[in-house]
């Protein structure tokens, strides 16, 4: 038994160092590769001893690539974490905010804010696109639950959801027409999905966003490790069902508006990280998957910006069309391995 718990144990261990140690490497490369490739000795120097304050590379690893990468970084974790709560939340792995619907339901509000207030005001504070994204999330996220009580199972749920994303896309489509070409193309650029726009001021908020729905996402593992085991076994532990699924789904959406405000719509993040999460750490208990989650989904969006922006450079890739690349194929792994269980 100690044997098992400390092999258990070391397993841990390992997985997290291994994944800090691939987010010091996506840093590294992130901070040295682009159209000025600076030396990697030049990068801590700049960073850590502050030499050539004011020179080109200073500015550029200063003022570009490090507010980007970490804006990367967090938002791809805060996905990640959304994903599993989602997926708690339903008691399926291939449930997640893209598939859902629940982007999209975020895109159309923030469309509306992009398109009906700034185009007529001018520039607003970032936490209104945030406000946006949420009232989105919210909206879509209460139709999934109301016909999840319908939906014979998780097959008709995501028809579901893929169905209310088209129906989004529809309704923020009708209002481009009636747009500016300005705000079309603000709205094209953003749905587009990037890290580009990423800069310290707008990286403070994101930080305090996500770090908080961290800590509570956090707080509540315990309930969460109940609920996986079925709602009697949750009630007999005394948790509130009605109270935790709100808070539950307030989290998930807080996380994933988050991201489709300050980077646009990106794809199976959510659903396919929390997975390789699982298969690292052997273990479902949302104690270890939750930091193990953050801290793939952080690497899986620095590497995938990276490659976003570099393979066909000077031209940048959309984030979700690479995200797409590497994370769909987990997706249909998942189907296929869920298909055959139920054979």
């Amino acid at each position: 038994m100690e044997i098992k718990r400390f092999a258990i144990r070391l397993r841990y261990q390992l997985v997290f160092l291994a994944l800090l140690a691939l987010v010091a490497l996506g840093i590294v490369l992130n901070v040295n590769t682009g159209s000025v490739n600076i030396p990697v000795v030049k990068i801590f120097k700049i960073i850590f001893l502050r030499i050539e304050e004011g020179s080109v590379d200073s500015k550029i690893i200063w003022s570009i690539r490090l507010p980007r990468l970490l804006t990367a970084a967090v938002l791809g974790g805060a996905l990640a974490v959304s994903g599993f709560l989602l997926q708690t939340f339903f008691r399926n792995p291939i449930a997640g905010p893209f598939v859902l619907g629940i982007s999209s339901g975020a895109k159309m509000c923030v469309g509306f804010v992009i398109i009906f207030i700034i185009g007529s005001y001018g520039n607003i504070p970032p936490y209104l696109l945030v406000l946006a994204a949420f009232v989105g999330s919210l909206i879509i996220m209460g139709f999934v639950l109301l016909f999840s009580q319908r939906a014979k199972n998780m097959s008709m749920l995501l028809v579901i959801g893929i169905m209310i994303g088209y129906i989004c896309s529809a309704i923020t489509d009708f209002c481009i027409a009636f747009a500016k070409d300005s705000d079309i193309a603000h709205l094209t650029s953003w749905s587009m999905g990037s890290f580009s726009g990423a800069a310290w001021d707008t990286l403070g908020i994101i930080c305090a966003i996500v770090g908080s729905a961290l800590v509570l996402s956090m707080l509540i593992s315990k309930p969460m490790d109940a609920y996986q085991l079925g709602e009697g076994y949750a009630k007999s532990m005394g948790i509130n069902i009605r109270l935790f699924r709100v808070v539950l789904i307030a989290l998930s959406s807080i996380l994933s508006a988050c991201v489709t405000a300050f980077a646009g719509p990106i794809s199976f993040v959510g659903i396919a990280v929390p997975q390789i999460a699982k298969f690292l750490m052997k273990t479902a208990k949302p104690i270890v998957i939750i930091p193990t989650s953050f801290l793939c989904g952080a690497v899986f969006c620095m590497f995938c910006d990276l490659i976003a922006r570099t393979a066909f450079a000077p031209t940048e890739l959309a984030i979700g069309t690479v995200t797409a690349f590497f994370g769909a194929p987990v997706v249909i792994s998942l189907m296929i391995q869920r298909r055959s269980r139920q054979q």
